[in-house]
């Protein structure tokens, strides 16, 4: 009896235990992430700049980002498809080569439709990158931690807006926006190590063999499945109209109206991402605590709190800690990792991250056209406000259409 006690343990320790290849796929998975949050917030950070030389209106400045999210959807529906046929690896190693080459390009840009036109294709290798680098983690790590290693991606992108926020002030200056955008070959040396280092797990690899199945079928197979796919879908939707709508436009809100420079702006906006970091490895160990439903409602309800609280301070030490606790709540991308991961089959599961994230993105893609009209009729407090109305949705979508899969094997 103790022997067989002693056996079902340490098969129990084998289950739980991380992998090196676990360890390299997460690795190669957050590096991609990390650049295109770098990518996306140093765009936050040169609009002036970029306007002033380029003799941009605010719309059009506003809409580089709208550009570059409809490249993501684009991006995400073509290369998740691409990576449940052809592999994750192969597939993340083009997303990063396509993002990491439009970017650069964005630097040689003469006027404002051929910098949108490399933003669009730059938002392609962006798309793809997501889902992809989400799936192989999910793949290659055991079920009790599922959600920590979807939140470690998800930092992947908080370090690259941080990484952002810290390094603009100092580069800018010296390499200009043009120079900030050629920036973005790094990750095709990213690229190659991934190509050369990384494996397919072996869950892809075992449930490929033979699979013949339509991707984008298995995400409306049956009414259940139809239900989340739509409870998911709203909340990667209202994830992504709050996260853009908010961080495309603090640091101008901060230099503009309280006229800070742009290293306080910097400064301000880590504090926030800072803050992100925090709530989101806290909510992975809580969604492979206690599940992911509970803990959905419970950050939705701190979120909408603290952004309506943050629309109605005026002082600079106000938003610098009342922006730090909003950042906390926030940013939910370690659970929508693991519950798109979750609940679809192998043969779909790059699918649905990148088309039902990207969707969301679709959906997120006006959040910073919207603010900019906002602040330009009303002010930014009445935007930011207008934005904690949104986490209602997501609370509707966690109690009523998704459901509970803490745990759950891969199938």
């Amino acid at each position: 009896m103790s022997d067989t006690l002693t056996l079902r343990r340490g098969i129990a320790v084998a289950e739980d235990r991380v992998t090196a290849d676990g360890w390299k796929a997460l690795a190669g998975s957050v590096v991609g992430y990390c650049m295109d949050g770098f990518d996306m917030l140093i765009v936050g950070f040169m609009i002036s700049a970029i306007s002033a030389d380029l003799a941009l209106t605010k719309t059009q400045a506003g809409s580089l980002v709208t550009w570059t999210l409809i490249g993501a959807v684009a991006g995400g529906v073509i290369f998740g498809a691409l990576s449940d046929h052809f592999g994750r690896i192969r597939v993340l190693t083009w997303t990063i080569l396509v993002f990491a080459s439009f970017t650069a390009l964005c630097g040689l840009a003469r006027g404002y439709w051929d910098l949108a036109a490399y933003r669009l294709f730059a938002g392609l290798g962006l798309g793809g990158e997501f889902g992809i680098g989400m799936a192989l983690a999910a793949e290659a790590w055991p079920a009790s931690k599922r959600a920590r290693a979807s939140s470690y991606v998800a930092l992947g992108w908080q370090a690259g807006v941080l990484l952002a926020a810290l390094v603009t002030p100092i580069l800018l200056p010296l390499l200009r926006w043009r120079g900030m955008f050629v920036l973005g070959l790094l990750p095709a040396l990213v690229a190659f190590v991934v190509r050369r280092t990384l494996r397919e797990p072996e869950i892809f690899v075992s449930k490929h063999a033979g699979a013949t199945e339509n991707s984008f079928r298995l995400l409306v197979k049956d009414r259940k499945t139809v239900r989340t796919t739509i409870g998911i879908a709203l909340v990667c939707a209202v994830q992504n109209f709050s996260y853009y709508g908010i961080m495309i436009w603090m640091p101008s809100y901060l230099a503009n109206t309280l006229g800070f420079s742009l290293a306080k702006s910097g400064l301000w906006t880590s504090v926030t991402v800072l803050g992100m970091v925090l709530g989101i490895l806290t909510f992975g160990q809580l969604a492979d605590w206690i599940g992911r439903k509970p803990v959905f409602v419970l950050y939705s309800i701190a979120a909408t709190c603290m952004v309506l609280l943050y629309s109605r301070v005026s002082s600079a030490m106000g938003l610098l800690w009342i922006g730090g606790f909003m950042g906390v709540s926030l940013n939910h991308m370690a659970g929508i990792g693991a519950l798109l991961s979750e609940a679809y089959p192998t043969a779909a599961r790059a699918t649905a991250q990148n088309l039902l994230f990207n969707v969301g993105r679709a959906v997120g893609a006006p959040g910073p056209l919207v603010i900019g009209a906002l602040v330009t009729r009303f002010s930014f407090s009445a935007a930011i406000a207008l934005l904690a109305s949104v986490f209602l949705i997501e609370i509707f979508a966690a109690v009523f259409l998704i459901p509970e899969l803490k745990g759950k094997a891969l199938e």
